[in-house]
């Protein structure tokens, strides 16, 4: 069953199937599509009418927030009212800092998330010293002392656990041996997986969250070819935390779990947006459907570079063009003029270019290389598709350097195809900047979003690209087309031009209406370009998942919200009617805000 990703071919990892309650996950089954409950568990009307909703909508599985021992009660009284009125939707107890309630709840529903960075206590809390390695073994029997007899709870019931880590609650134990990485998420992880192997529990799902999509991706690798030398092949959860919610939301969570799905891994997907969680739903559904396109295409012969890491970024090294390639930030391309809110690099109508300066330069094809060459603008632009690359094409852009490359790619696995030209120019040493462009016929903006994030997202995170050249012959406003464009770069973190919200999408935990504080928040502070302001509805993982946002907005308690600089808490218990001024007084105070 050893499996490695092909880099230019799709194939799905081969998993081992699960269940959950009547639904099937992993192996052969198709990637599942969920969701989770953002109201009160206490609520049970309240709960079961979203539910329904949810299912309505195609969530084929439903979480809740499940703090304590009441609301795993609550949750059952939840269970047997929607089998009553016919709904058979799988549901999840989500499981934070009390063990207690997984225990209870896992009599009562289909599947189980708990938190290996907060399943149990740290035997240091507050002591900031190294874990000695007696210490560090010490609090690893302290949770396998505590982790075995709910897992013999969840064999009794036929209960399917989700082995959880969050990137923003990390173990105090954790984060004390690895840091802040990528390793240490994937440890977290692994321990309690060798724990389910000790004791032949298979019906296992795991998942790695973060909010950072490049670190998202980067860990998920990681752990997936970890598992594979340890010969463990569970079924994976993707899901980006805190994406935001609107457009940046969409494109965040197409440009992480997008990239996951494209390297053939995954195997349910829950898109966070805060918003009404049915509002994930087809958005899921449609990536889902996007990148099953590729199953059985047409072969990609490419040869893999070894200089490509997956698990950390490394920016492909380009010769600079002007303002392309080199140590410049990613460019954008767009076909016309427009009211654009921020401004594109480039103009380009047929074989013309045009900068923001208003210099012109000329884009030829593959049989006008002598009219190239007799160029001699300082700028250039060569269209090429991937079978267009051959030895003497090679040969030719190493010779010359002061051109760009439009890539283009037909293939209905162009993420592929456009992988296996720039691993051809990294095996043949040829640092040729190079333009990614995607042609899409979309009137559904939503629907743009979404694939364009999933095809440009993932070679930008590999370190690929110059620039990007989104377009669209639907009808999308070319102002729309151009905001999908820096929003992919923005999503992939490789160029900021825009106020950044690391926005949760809100649960039974959630201390205020989210949708409005996103909105009042938004409203006040949208014109703060590159910096990063986190909105968390509660503390289980809102200080760690904006960690690297520069302010944070999180719910303290009913009507209470404290405020972050960084990962320090600047001010507690702030009334909530007084929390946004006090936000953008913390703004100007550290000299961050402009008019």
């Amino acid at each position: 069953m050893s499996w490695r990703v092909n880099q230019f071919n799709y194939s799905r990892r081969p998993s081992i199937e699960i269940a959950i309650g009547e639904v099937k996950l992993g192996g052969n089954q198709p990637v599942r599509v969920q969701s989770m409950a953002n109201t009160d568990t206490n609520n049970i009307d309240g709960s079961v009418d979203q539910c329904i909703r949810i299912a309505e909508a195609g969530g084929e599985i439903v979480r809740f927030t499940t703090q304590g021992v009441r609301e795993a009660e609550s949750l059952q009284q939840i269970h047997t009212a929607l089998r009553e009125k016919g709904c058979l939707t799988p549901l999840v107890a989500d499981i934070h800092f009390n063990a207690n309630a997984a225990d209870v709840v896992a009599k009562y529903v289909e599947k189980v998330r708990i938190n290996p960075g907060n399943y149990v206590g740290s035997i240091k809390i507050g002591d900031t010293s190294d874990y000695t390695d007696q210490e560090f073994e010490t609090e690893y029997q302290k949770i396998r002392a505590r982790f075995i007899p709910f897992l013999n709870i969840c064999k009794e019931y036929h209960t399917a656990v989700r082995i959880g880590v969050n990137h923003g609650s990390l173990s105090e134990r954790m984060m004390n041996r690895y840091g802040d990485t990528s390793q240490g998420m994937v440890e977290s992880c692994m321990e309690f997986l060798r724990i389910c192997g000790e004791q032949d529990f298979q019906n296992v799902v795991i998942s790695l969250k973060t909010s950072n999509t490049v670190m998202m991706v980067q860990t998920v690798r990681l752990l997936v070819e970890e598992m594979e030398k340890q010969d463990m092949h569970y079924p994976l959860h993707l899901g980006v935390t805190e994406a935001g919610d609107g457009e940046d939301g969409r494109i965040k969570s197409a440009v992480g779990i997008g990239a996951l799905l494209a390297d053939g891994i995954g195997d349910t997907i829950r898109v966070s947006l805060s918003e009404e969680p049915e509002a994930e739903i087809p958005v899921a559904m449609q990536l889902v459907s996007y990148i099953n396109q590729r199953i059985h295409h047409p072969t990609i012969r490419g040869e893999e570079s070894p200089l490509l890491s997956k698990f950390e970024y490394l920016k492909r090294k380009t010769n600079t063009v002007q303002n392309i390639g080199g140590e410049n930030t990613p460019v954008v391309f767009i076909t016309k003029d427009g009211g654009f809110e921020t401004v594109p690099d480039f103009l380009i109508n047929g074989n013309a270019v045009k900068n923001s300066l208003g210099e012109n330069s000329t884009v030829y094809d593959v049989d006008q290389l002598f009219d190239l060459l007799s160029d001699t603008s300082e700028m250039k632009f060569l269209r090429l598709h991937f079978e267009q690359l051959t030895y003497e094409v090679l040969d030719f852009l190493k010779a010359n350097s002061n051109i760009v490359i439009l890539l283009n790619t037909n293939h209905i696995n162009g993420v592929g195809e456009q992988r296996a030209f720039f691993h051809a120019l990294l095996n043949a040493g040829c640092e040729v900047p190079v333009i990614i462009c995607r042609k899409y016929n979309e009137n559904d903006l939503q629907l743009l979003q979404i694939k364009a994030a999933a095809d440009l997202g993932v070679l930008l995170i590999d370190g690929f690209g110059d620039g990007v050249f989104i377009e669209n012959e639907g009808d999308i406003p070319i102002e729309a087309v151009n905001s999908v464009a820096f929003g992919i770069l923005q999503a992939a973190r490789v160029r900021i031009t825009k106020t950044e919200f690391i926005s949760c999408p809100g649960c039974g935990r959630t201390m205020f209406n989210l949708q409005t504080v996103i909105a009042r928040i938004k409203a006040r502070t949208s014109h703060l370009k590159g910096l990063k302001i986190g909105i968390m509805g509660c503390i289980v993982n809102g200080p760690g998942e904006m960690a690297d946002a520069d302010y944070g907005y999180v719910g303290a308690g009913r009507g209470k919200v404290s405020l972050y600089k960084k990962k320090t808490c600047i001010e507690r218990n702030i009334p909530e009617d007084e929390a946004v001024e006090k936000l953008i007084e913390l703004i100007k105070a550290y000299g961050d805000w402009h008019e």
